[in-house]
């Protein structure tokens, strides 16, 4: 087993995510002093990424760059990946927590024989060895694992651990051919993705929520315009989706996506604790609701008390004003 770690990158619009970069300095803080950085991607299209790529990795930068690549699938993207990972035996593999990670680390955990830590939100040292920590029970608590042996794999959660500095020299790129498996069980023909803003939510530095309290779908209006200035995105609690109010895909909590945000605004949202399991480690949580004794009034390190339809326009006009 050579020492050194693959991290799996992650493309989106031409653009290389800004998990991946974090996942690059995840493998740097779990990796030995001397141990290798390389880096996988894979799609279609992929020069201006992989260019990307390669200034903040050290080693090599690997591509697989297939028409058949340019969306995710399970089966083909394992079908690419398998060959190499086997070849290059790292000792650990980091992707990002994020639907492909997601989705993908167990599958090569079970193939590679590996372990799996899951959702870390933070890596350091105790003495020899590296201890990661990852909430449990919807985020009221952590726990600290440690890998016993190799290879292992890990996926880190958005926006908890910075992202790694530039190289001091580009890594080099190297293309790899891609067979397309031989008994191919399914085909992506077509994919329908449902704009939720400019910004990537779970990778968005702020985020505007919005719960039952803006009480239509015209009610998100006022989010998505303080949203704009703030150069955030718009996220939800599930009973403004369940209400038909928003898209599914801007759902935040225990049934939708996990944010960590620098700041978070909690719009007309009562607190429920599923909402809070995907939202609350949140840097900073600012909560504007009528009803002073709602429960994220508990968590927010600042409460408006007032109406949202007040409150909202009068915050966008004056930073608007600041960030003129």
């Amino acid at each position: 087993m050579s020492h050194h770690y693959v991290v799996i990158a992650e493309a989106r619009g031409g653009q290389l995510r800004q998990v991946s970069l974090e996942a690059v300095k995840a493998a740097q803080l779990s990796a030995n002093e001397g141990d290798a950085i390389s880096a996988l991607i894979l799609g279609h299209h992929l020069a201006e990424e992989a260019r990307q790529l390669s200034l903040y990795i050290s080693g090599q930068v690997h591509v697989v760059d297939h028409a058949d690549l340019e969306h995710y699938s399970a089966e083909c993207y394992c079908s690419a990946m398998l060959p190499l990972l086997e070849s290059l035996q790292p000792c650990g593999i980091v992707l990002g927590h994020t639907a492909m990670g997601r989705d993908l680390a167990p599958l090569l955990a079970a193939h590679l024989q590996a372990g799996q830590i899951s959702d870390v939100t933070s890596i350091h040292r105790s003495g020899s060895e590296v201890l990661y920590t990852r909430p449990i029970y919807a985020g009221k608590a952590f726990e600290q694992k440690r890998f016993t042996a190799a290879p292992h794999i890990l996926t880190i959660r958005p926006n908890n651990i910075p992202p790694a500095a530039e190289a001091e020299s580009p890594g080099q790129i190297v293309q790899h051919a891609y067979t397309a498996p031989a008994n191919l069980r399914t085909v992506i023909k077509d994919v329908i993705t449902k704009a939720s803003g400019r910004v990537d939510l779970s990778e968005a530095q702020i985020v505007v929520s919005g719960g039952r309290g803006v009480k239509s779908a015209e009610g998100f209006q006022p989010l998505e315009q303080l949203a704009e200035v703030l150069g955030g995105a718009v996220g939800a609690s599930r009973g403004a989706c369940d209400a038909g109010y928003c898209d599914y895909a801007l759902q935040i909590g225990q049934t939708g996506k996990v944010v960590t945000p620098q700041i978070y605004i909690a719009c007309g949202i009562s607190g429920a604790i599923q909402h809070l399991a995907g939202m609350s480690q949140s840097r900073i949580i600012i909560a504007i609701n009528k009803d002073p004794e709602a429960p994220i009034f508990k968590i927010a390190d600042y409460g408006i008390v007032g109406d949202l339809f007040e409150v909202l326009p009068l915050l966008t006009e004056e930073f608007r004003k600041a960030l003129a």
